[in-house]
């Protein structure tokens, strides 16, 4: 599942900007209680049992507690209303976050792999794991899992992709807990070399994962459009309002988990210029009650008249 893939919304209040950040702000809490206990208790049976993948599990576990703190940053300074510096809002502490969070994952990731290569060079030095590390990975497993289905429903219930960032965060940690439960028991098995091995898958999935996030975050930063499914239905919206002959132009760009649109709406070309005008405020107010847009600019031109918007511009011939 990607950031921007929430389905067309039908016309309701569920998702209000203020129930939006409850529900964001009640999961990542949620989630940092979780974090807290598996952290202490990852690296502490990492250290105790001699694992180095349960270690970077731990690490991993730690990396997600900073990530919940930094959701939490996000959320609170997103939800401001807009102000004169800002005239569209805050929504886009969001996607900082979000790009803030792949940063981490990736530093984290990378450091993980570091550990691990040198590890891996001096097999000789990979101690006996204990075998409580595998009880350890075992319950991290569950926990995260868990919270990795909480928070995604979560977040695709009240549209935030930072939430969802965030909840595929906790699975990326399932999936690692996973390979580092194989590789204690590889090593557990008369096979030492498995631990440091598990780490270094670890470290990789976490550095991608990272990547793909910051990548995606930065993306939405530069005013990157939503998928054409729903442009489609926004325009679909704005064409079924009663006065509007047709649509074209309808161009949109990222605001945090929110929208903002341009279109131009197509009225009938005898009508008056308030009359016009009274179906661009219905277009409008419809399209904001429907879809996750937070402003929408309208246009209107007279429908089957020449569209000087996109006549081409005749240069007059120099005088001498």
């Amino acid at each position: 599942m990607k950031f921007n893939d929430f389905a067309d919304d039908s016309e309701d209040t569920e998702h209000s900007p203020a129930q939006r950040a409850a529900a964001a702000s009640r999961s990542t809490w949620v989630s940092v209680g979780v974090n807290i206990l598996l952290t202490v208790g990852q690296i502490g049976a990492g250290i105790l049992s001699r694992s180095q993948g349960l270690i970077a599990d731990g690490i991993h576990s730690l990396s997600d507690l900073v990530a919940d703190f930094v959701v939490l940053f996000a959320g609170y300074h997103s939800k401001k209303d807009a102000d004169e510096d800002h005239p569209y809002g805050h929504q886009r502490f969001e996607t900082a976050a979000s790009l803030a969070l792949g940063v981490i994952l990736l530093v984290v990731g990378v450091g993980m792999l570091w550990s691990a290569i040198n590890k891996l060079q001096s097999p000789e030095s990979v101690p006996q794991v204990h075998a409580s590390a595998l009880w350890v990975v075992g319950i991290a497993l569950i926990a995260k899992e868990s919270l990795f289905r909480y928070m995604l429903a979560v977040a695709k219930r009240v549209k935030s992709s930072m939430l969802v960032a965030n909840a595929w965060h906790a699975r990326s940690d399932a999936a690692s807990s996973l390979v580092v439960g194989i590789g204690i028991i590889g090593n557990l098995a008369g096979y030492p070399i498995l631990d440091p091995i598990a780490a270094l898958i670890v470290g990789f999935m976490v550095a991608k994962m990272g990547w793909e996030f910051g990548w995606d975050a930065l993306h939405d930063l530069m005013d990157r459009a939503v998928d054409e499914q729903e442009v489609e239905a926004i325009r679909r919206t704005l064409i079924e309002t009663p006065g509007v002959s047709d649509v074209h132009d309808v161009r949109t760009r990222k605001m945090g988990d929110m929208i903002v649109v341009d279109a131009h709406i197509e009225v009938d070309a005898s009508i008056s210029v308030e009359a016009g005008h009274d179906i661009a405020v219905q277009a409008r107010q419809r399209v904001l009650r429907r879809h996750r847009v937070l402003n929408l600019m309208t246009h209107v031109d007279p429908w089957r008249r020449p569209d000087l918007d996109h006549a081409q511009v005749v240069k007059s011939p120099a005088t001498h």
